[in-house]
């Protein structure tokens, strides 16, 4: 385990702020800085309980501070009608927990902030700096689940849980451009590293017990191209697909399934698994029975580094995260963490060799360096961590943040 020093550790502090020259005059067009010169690599990490998005500076590691992102929460819950409330109450349930912030992501210029707000069924934009709510869309069902933002940022891909279908919505307006169809109880939203393909995932029904994993509904990731939406090819699981990632050349996806201890690499071209990696379990995981893992993950949490030579994949149900190498796929290294602190996310820094860990019953991000598989440092945010996602803000976007942790 980490010393309590480490536990509490953000990088030296004083690294100064990027201050734009003034300058007299009229620049020719040519000359004049660019926005993306004076951006700052944050980490977006939305705070499930807590209803907030905390922003992390990732060359210092030090919590910028936060952004409530349901202000409107009890408006929300007085507009629910009869049904409405009836899923509300039935997703938080089946969760075990009120999920307020799902999944999120930033606009490439640094200025808007776009979230699925799980149980509240929908997905907002805030102007981060003025923290207005820009819009708001209304998802079809009972649960907006996981995101993605198009590279250019003109849409935001969100699924629609009890639905089984992907939204696409126009980030300018927050109007639905067009959706669908995925497997039972889509999940991810992950575009391939080109942004031609866009990869859904669906894990189907959670609330049923493993015996009855047939009756789950399908459990495939569904591949779309990434201009029209249109269909191109499925593919399908015997158990839910969780976190995934996919290598440049769009061939290999490595991805954690329900009730694996691991993982597995799958050849997306033959469409089928070659290899599968199991984890070991800690010792209060192998006492726990698979219809006790949260959601039907054991593991959930994978990232692969800037060179595609490691993953980072967290064991959620064990406690730790490891770094494996490819691909030999052979461990390098485990950070073990407290018992029950529940690693649920895993997402690669813009340097490429961190990767940021998501501790959710600790309220805590750890940071793993895949060039050692050690802990660098440990970071307080809000209440129930999990989604984290590489972004950057503006100078004016960072002043406005709450200095508080979470």
């Amino acid at each position: 385990m980490p010393s309590r020093s480490l536990r509490r550790r953000t990088a030296l502090l004083g690294v100064a702020v990027l201050a734009a020259t003034a300058l007299s005059g009229t620049l020719p067009a040519q000359a004049e800085p660019t926005q993306a010169a004076v951006l700052r690599d944050v980490m977006a990490v939305g705070n499930g309980q807590g209803g907030t998005v905390t922003f992390i500076d990732t060359a210092t590691y030090r919590n910028l501070g936060s952004i409530n992102v349901v202000p409107d929460l009890q408006e929300r819950l007085d507009s629910m009608s009869i049904v409405e409330r009836i899923g509300y109450e039935a997703v938080n349930a089946a969760q075990g927990y009120r999920k307020l912030v799902d999944d999120m992501a930033v606009s490439p210029d640094g200025t808007t902030l776009y979230i699925s707000r799980g149980v509240l069924s929908d997905a907002v934009a805030f102007d981060i700096a003025t923290k207005k709510m820009l819009w708001r869309h209304k998802t079809e069902g009972f649960k907006a689940d996981h995101a993605a933002l198009s590279a250019d940022g003109t849409q935001f891909i969100v699924s629609a849980t009890t639905a089984s279908k992907a939204e696409v919505i126009d980030t300018a307006t927050g109007e639905l451009q067009t959706s669908f169809a995925t497997g039972t109880y889509p999940h991810a939203n992950d575009y391939s590293p080109d942004g031609t393909i866009l990869y859904n995932s669906s894990i189907g029904i959670t609330s049923l017990p493993k015996l009855l994993n047939g009756l789950k509904g399908s459990r495939a990731v569904t591949a779309v191209d990434a201009k029209t939406f249109k269909p191109l090819r499925t593919y399908n699981f015997e158990y839910g697909i969780r976190p995934a990632v996919f290598t440049r050349d769009n061939k290999t996806m490595y991805a954690q399934l329900s009730y694996l201890n691991g993982f597995v690499e799958y050849d997306l071209a033959a469409g089928k698994i070659t290899r599968t990696v199991q984890l070991p379990f800690s010792d209060k995981a192998a006492k726990m029975k698979p219809d006790d893992y949260p959601q039907n993950s054991a593991h959930h949490g994978m990232a692969m580094n800037a060179g595609e030579s490691k993953l980072c994949v967290a064991g959620t149900i064990d406690d730790y995260v490891s770094i494996v190498s490819r691909p030999g796929l052979t461990t390098d290294g485990t950070v073990t963490y407290a018992t029950d602190a529940l690693p649920y996310w895993t997402q690669t820094s813009p340097n490429g060799h961190d990767c940021f860990v998501s501790l959710a019953e600790d309220d805590q991000i750890s940071v793993v360096d895949y060039r050692t598989a050690e802990e660098v440092a440990r970071i307080d945010v809000g209440r129930f961590p999990q989604r984290e996602r590489a972004a950057k803000l503006t100078p004016e976007a960072v002043a406005s943040l709450n200095p508080a942790k979470g």
